[in-house]
C-alpha cells in the first residue's frame, strides 16, 4: 500500500516508511542552489555536452536533457539519492511516478520484467515505436528504486529517440529517469530558456538542442492479454502515439480515473501541465462572460480573424497553435510555447479554443483540460 502519502496534499507526510522518501523530503525542505549553466549541442558536435552531463549524472547530480516530446529532468534510475533531487528540485509529490528511459531495447530486461502472456505484445510494440514516444508500463525490475515507481511494483519505461538523449544514455551505461524539466504541476518546456525560467539556480546544468520536435509529453499505455485475440492497451495517457496507430497492435481502452485515486502512471492528476494564469478551456463559446476591466488572452487554434473565438472578444493578446494551417502536428508542438506566451504576458484569465478530438488532437485536448483542472466556463471561476 502507499497510504503514506495522500494525494489531496503536496507536503510530506511526517514519518515517511522508506529511507528514500526520507532522503527526498530533506532535499526538499533544504534543497541545494548550484550556479545553473547551459551547455549548447552543436549540429555536428555535441561531445562536450555528451561528457559534462555524464560526468554530472555519475556523481549523482541532476541534468536537464532535451527529448523528442519535452525537455526532462534526469537523473540516474539506480541512484535513489539522485533521484530525489529530481523530485526536490520539481517539488514533485513523491506519489506520482517517473518514467524510466533505457538506450536501448535490449536494456529492457534491466529495469522491467516482461511476463509472457504480452511478451509478444511488448515485442511488436517496442519494434514499431521505439526509439520514440510510447511508454509501457512493466512489472519492476527488483533493481529499480522503489522511489521511481512510487512504491508501485510498476515501472514506466520508454526508449528516447532524441539524439542528443540517446547519446548520453548510451555513454552513462545506466538507465535514466526524467520527468519532464518544469516545477510540478506547470507548463512543460520544450526549449532550453523554458526550462531555465523553471528551474534556474535548482539544477546545475541544462543541455540546450533547440526546440523539442512533438512537442508533447509520451503516450503511457499498459497492456492486458487476451487469449486467442489481440492485447487490450490501457491508455493512462494520450501523446504522440495516437489512438489509431496502436489500433493496429491490439485495442485501446482509455483508463477512467477516479477522484481522490493514486497515480499510476506519470501526468494523472486532474490538474497538471498548467500555466499560472488561470487558463479556461471554453468548449462554447456563448458560455464567455468577459468582465469589465479583466485581461483576457486567446489560446486559439487557428489563429483566424473570421474565427468565431477570435471575432469573440477584443483579445489582449492572441497566441495561435497552428496559424492559418490548423494542422494538429504543428499544434502539438507550439502548445506549451504558446501557453507560456500568454502566461508570460500579465492576463488576468487565458481562454482556450478546443481542437477537434481525432488523432493528435486528443492528446492536445488531454493537455488543456488537465491545465485548466476541469474549468470549462469562465463563470465558474467569476
Amino acid at each position: 500500500m502507499r497510504s503514506w502519502a495522500d494525494p489531496r496534499r503536496r507536503e510530506w507526510p511526517e514519518e515517511p516508511e522508506k529511507s528514500e522518501f526520507a532522503s527526498c523530503r530533506k532535499l526538499w525542505q533544504n534543497p541545494g542552489v548550484p550556479e545553473t549553466r547551459i551547455v549548447q549541442v552543436t549540429d555536428d558536435e555535441m561531445k562536450q555536452a555528451v561528457t559534462e552531463a555524464c560526468a554530472l549524472l555519475r556523481a549523482g547530480e541532476i541534468v536537464a536533457l532535451p527529448t523528442e516530446t519535452v525537455y526532462g529532468l534526469a537523473a540516474d534510475a539506480f541512484n535513489p539519492e539522485a533521484v530525489a533531487k529530481v523530485f526536490a528540485a520539481k517539488e514533485r509529490p513523491s506519489f506520482d511516478p517517473l518514467i524510466v528511459h533505457i538506450a536501448s531495447r535490449g536494456d529492457l530486461k534491466n529495469v522491467a520484467i516482461v511476463p509472457e502472456e504480452i511478451a509478444e505484445a511488448v515485442a511488436k510494440l517496442t519494434a514499431a515505436f521505439w526509439p520514440g514516444p510510447l511508454t509501457l508500463i512493466l512489472p519492476k525490475h527488483p533493481d529499480v528504486p522503489d522511489l521511481v515507481t512510487s512504491g508501485l511494483p510498476t515501472v514506466a519505461v520508454r526508449q528516447s529517440a532524441h539524439p542528443v538523449f540517446r547519446a548520453i544514455n548510451k555513454e552513462l551505461g545506466r538507465p535514466i529517469a526524467a520527468p519532464s524539466a518544469n516545477r510540478f504541476g506547470r507548463i512543460s518546456p520544450t526549449s532550453a530558456s523554458a526550462v531555465m525560467k523553471e528551474l534556474d539556480g535548482r539544477i546545475p546544468l541544462i543541455v540546450d538542442a533547440g526546440a523539442c520536435g512533438e512537442g508533447l509529453e509520451s503516450t503511457i499505455i499498459s497492456i492486458a492479454a487476451r487469449e486467442g485475440k489481440k492485447p487490450i492497451f490501457h491508455l493512462h495517457r494520450p501523446g504522440p502515439i495516437t489512438r489509431e496507430q496502436l489500433q493496429d497492435f491490439g485495442k485501446v481502452e482509455k483508463v477512467r480515473e477516479k477522484a481522490g485515486d493514486l497515480p499510476h502512471a506519470p501526468g494523472q492528476l486532474p490538474s497538471h501541465y498548467a500555466p499560472h494564469t488561470p487558463l479556461v478551456l471554453l468548449e462554447n463559446p456563448g458560455d464567455f462572460k468577459p468582465e469589465p476591466g479583466k485581461k483576457y488572452g486567446l489560446l486559439s487554434y487557428r489563429g483566424e480573424d473570421d474565427s468565431p473565438y477570435v471575432a469573440l472578444h477584443e483579445w489582449d493578446q492572441v497566441e495561435s497553435l497552428s496559424p492559418g494551417s490548423g494542422k494538429l502536428a504543428e499544434a502539438a508542438i507550439r502548445l506549451f510555447f504558446a501557453m507560456r506566451r500568454l502566461d508570460e504576458a500579465g492576463l488576468d484569465m487565458i481562454i482556450a479554443e478546443p481542437v477537434s478530438e481525432t488523432g493528435l488532437g486528443v492528446a492536445i485536448m488531454d493537455r488543456l483540460r488537465r491545465a485548466a483542472g476541469g474549468t470549462t466556463s469562465p463563470r465558474m471561476v467569476q
